[in-house]
């Protein structure tokens, strides 16, 4: 209902340019029970979505803790049902808003961002350029920062890279990323509306690296930006982390197409973009899949711990990345 839905935030509206491809909704109302062979599985996990975004709503509006009565999630550390709405994600499309105009660039440091996971590390060494120099200038930066250097929220793949001329994650950033990105940049810019899943192939292999994982993360980003290029509607990669999730929906669906399906379902997600409802794409369900399965596991005690802090939670993105 309109009286329980609430408006993005302005700073959000005008971090990503996306949004208003969330906004569709499909003709048909599907059935859950096409796709939902147990019923309470599925109220089980639109609860889940309902809380998730509760508790966004009311960290957003400064409300004191509790967020929530459920112990697990407030305990743990979950992303976002958006992603968008997760304070890294917001911190990297902050710092890198000034490049929008130029796309090579811009994707450039996404993926440098990405691969680094931790923002004050960015803050402090600064951007990829595609200029030798500065990029070297950089790579000693890199050298003298202090640990921990790189983020967690990622596994990377450091045994990938290893195999290439510039098998650290340093030599890789200052030397790897610039020389091939200008080159996945026009292939990226050539597309119209591609799916995730088709898109990490083909740029995986002009990439010449086979970190795929990595490529949908990105590809991701590229999509709250460059909405023309890339639709998060359309085929998606699902990873290890939603593969138990999902196989409990429909285990005779091909998982990727599965949350394709499940974007059809019309979910009230209860946000609004110009008092138009959100939809859930299969981007999102990709990751509701991969945090609910993470939730049940907690729930079991089993699962990786990650404690919530809510020191963390509270960026604020006018100052973030100031510069003299």
């Amino acid at each position: 209902m309109k009286t329980n839905s609430t408006e993005l935030p302005q700073n959000l509206k005008d971090l990503y340019r996306h949004w208003k491809h969330h906004t569709h909704t499909h003709p048909d109302k599907l059935d859950p029970k096409v796709f939902f062979k147990n019923e309470k599985l599925f109220n089980e996990i639109l609860w889940f979505i309902k809380e998730r975004i509760n508790i966004w709503k009311k960290k957003t509006a400064a409300q004191k803790e509790p967020f929530t009565n459920n112990e697990t999630l407030s305990k743990y550390r979950f992303t976002n049902v958006f992603r968008e709405l997760d304070r890294q994600t917001i911190e990297f499309h902050t710092l890198l808003n000034p490049l929008r105009n130029n796309f090579p660039l811009w994707l450039l440091n996404m993926f440098y961002c990405r691969m680094v996971a931790r923002p004050e590390t960015v803050r402090q060494v600064g951007l990829l350029s595609f200029d030798k120099n500065e990029n070297e200038a950089l790579y000693e930066r890199l050298m003298d920062s202090p640990r921990p250097r790189y983020g967690t929220p990622y596994v990377f793949p450091i045994s990938v890279i290893q195999r290439t001329n510039t098998p650290t994650r340093e030599l890789f950033i200052a030397k790897y990323l610039p020389a091939v990105m200008e080159k996945v940049a026009k292939e990226i810019s050539s597309w119209n509306k591609m799916s995730v899943y088709e898109g990490t192939q083909k740029v995986v292999k002009i990439f010449g690296c086979e970190l795929h994982f990595h490529w949908t993360e990105v590809l991701i980003d590229t999509a709250y930006q460059f909405p023309h290029l890339i639709d998060l509607f359309d085929r998606f990669p699902a990873g290890p982390g939603a593969a138990p999730t999902l196989a409990k929906i429909n285990q005779n669906r091909d998982s990727s197409w599965l949350v394709v399906d499940l974007s059809r379902l019309n979910v009230a997600t209860r946000l609004t973009f110009e008092n138009r409802p959100l939809c859930l794409s299969a981007e999102n369900w990709e990751g509701i899949a991969c945090e609910f399965r993470k939730y049940t596991n907690l729930k079991e005690g089993t699962g990786r711990r990650r404690l919530y802090k809510n020191s963390v939670e509270k960026p604020n993105i006018n100052t973030l990345f100031q510069t003299n």
